[in-house]
């Protein structure tokens, strides 16, 4: 099946032309980044909350689609769609091999920031313009991914698209996924005019290219309690989602006395405070965000409680001890009220240390030694956040950047970073791509 805008599944990079590197704008880096934040940001802002709902597959997501498409070809960028739905724009020869990467997402939580992701990708074309204008060399070829399905809002798993690429999401796996209204991610291609039986691991893809760089807004307060506009990633901690059911009876609330109830809320209330607790012992994080409650009526006992645990922790150890304890203390609640409990671990991403190798190029391109005229300063640091470098990192060299988040807030409207810091964050990107794929 072919895929909408042009994009073909499976290998359709092989034999792709593309416009010479002096094709394309060659404007100032913060001018072409304001403009295109400009056209993004309105894209599935919600007027209520002033949040996003840029969902997998849905129209919001279909609208990003077409602003990277069109961002592509204003640069002369060979455009593709890859077999599981992540986007392409290439300069120089993908077949070449030794690519370099950068890029992020599009998508959203609910009701999340404008930065989370698309400040990787609108970065990502502005390093370029920021490239251009420099008139520089590429020895290597070049590209800008969209990755499909990072957050996993709809589905329910993170990092879709490129868990699909590195295969660590098969197909039957992915086929099975299913969103709250039941429809199954197959469908939902499907509907956006895509093939769901071309998806699948893409090694030779994933083989053309000799390291990803991802920027992203720091999902913390690290840079700004150190003064830093942008930093490196040194690991991202060990996490998962474990899927607690709590079973108990449905009956009236109003003539059921209470010793004669088995109410599943009281399991999961005292649950979610047992997860504060373990998290705070272990000096990791814990965390009951989403919920289904049946038959979630104001007057009835619930039936079900159904809660998703998150939990991060620096390191494995300290997360099997907050996840083990959550665990132990669920399943004491339980039993005290009548209730019978099933834990479901869903996803769950190992430790992952960024390519050393990689990582000390990007600190020496950026830093003091590198002879550039800056007082840019670039501390190394960890976070409890996933993103598609971390899942790419077992396939590829990987490395990130982060640009300041002054108030730490993320998956919220309130998310934000200064202009000027994205500047920078731009600035260091289009370094880095200079140091790694020109001469």
């Amino acid at each position: 099946m072919t895929q909408p805008d042009g994009g073909r599944g499976g290998d359709s990079l092989a034999g792709a032309e593309v416009s010479p590197p002096s094709a394309g704008p060659a404007v100032p880096s913060g001018a072409s980044f304001q403009e295109m934040w400009r056209e993004l940001r309105p894209i599935g802002r919600r007027p209520d909350s002033g949040g996003y709902r840029r969902f997998a597959w849905t129209g919001a997501d279909v609208e990003c689609r077409a602003w990277f498409k069109a961002q592509a070809e204003a640069r002369g960028l060979a455009y593709e769609v890859d077999r599981n739905g992540n986007q392409w724009a290439w300069l120089g020869d993908p077949g070449a091999g030794d690519a370099v990467v950068t890029g992020s997402h599009l998508d959203s939580v609910p009701d999340g920031g404008a930065f989370d992701g698309p400040l990787g990708v609108v970065s990502s074309f502005a390093a370029l313009d920021e490239l251009r204008a420099r008139h520089v060399t590429f020895a290597r070829p070049l590209a800008i991914v969209n990755f499909g399905d990072e957050e996993g809002a709809r589905f329910g798993l993170a990092c879709v698209g490129s868990r699909l690429a590195a295969g660590q999401l098969t197909v039957e796996q992915a086929h099975r996924l299913t969103d709250g209204d039941g429809v199954t991610l197959p469908r939902a291609m499907e509907a956006a005019g895509y093939d769901p039986e071309a998806i699948g691991p893409d090694p030779e893809r994933l083989g053309r290219i000799g390291a990803f760089v991802e920027l992203h807004v720091e999902q913390g307060r690290a840079l700004d309690l150190s003064g830093d506009r942008v930093g490196i990633a040194s690991a991202i901690w060990p996490h998962g989602r474990w899927r607690f059911d709590f079973r108990g009876e449905a009956n009236h609330a109003g003539t059921t006395r209470l010793v004669d109830r088995r109410d599943p809320m009281l399991s999961y209330a005292e649950t979610v405070l047992a997860a504060r607790r373990e998290a705070q012992l272990a000096g990791a994080v814990a965390t009951f965000g989403k919920i289904v409650v049946e038959p979630n009526g104001v007057n009835a006992i619930p039936s079900l409680v159904r809660g998703w645990l998150d939990s991060r922790a620096a390191d494995q150890e300290s997360l099997d001890t907050v996840v083990g304890g959550v665990e132990r203390a669920a399943r004491e609640y339980a039993a005290a009220h009548g209730v019978d409990l099933d834990v479901v671990r869903e996803s769950f991403t190992p430790v992952v240390e960024f390519d050393h190798a990689l990582r000390d190029e990007l600190a020496r391109i950026l830093g003091k030694d590198s002879g550039k005229d800056t007082d840019l300063k670039v501390p190394v640091l960890g976070t409890g956040a996933g993103h598609d470098a971390g899942i790419l990192s077992g396939s590829i060299p990987t490395a990130m950047l982060f640009v300041r988040n002054p108030t730490g807030v993320s998956h919220s409207p309130a998310e934000y970073a200064a202009e000027d810091d994205c500047v920078a964050g731009v600035t260091a990107l289009a370094d880095v791509l200079e140091g790694l794929a020109c001469t």
